[in-house]
């Protein structure tokens, strides 16, 4: 038989590493959206504190709507 190609914490290691891509992605979305009012540094700071918050909770929200067709076995 042939197992999986990487292991347990090499998986670990790329899921996180996604759900960091995901969570920036949103919030660096947020500030070149902002960008196109001319802003300060600090609503642009702002902005991306924002967009990191928005990121996590849209992030929790899709993975716990995930668990339903997710199982280990």
């Amino acid at each position: 038989m042939v197992g999986p190609s990487i292991t347990a914490e090499e998986r670990d290691i790329a899921n996180r590493r996604l759900k960091y891509g995901f969570v920036l992605l949103v919030a660096v979305s947020a500030v070149l959206m902002s960008l196109q009012i001319d802003p300060t540094i600090e609503q642009v700071a702002a902005v991306f504190v924002g967009g990191l918050i928005f990121g996590a909770v849209l992030l929790w929200f899709v993975l716990r709507n995930l668990q339903k067709f997710y199982y280990r076995l």
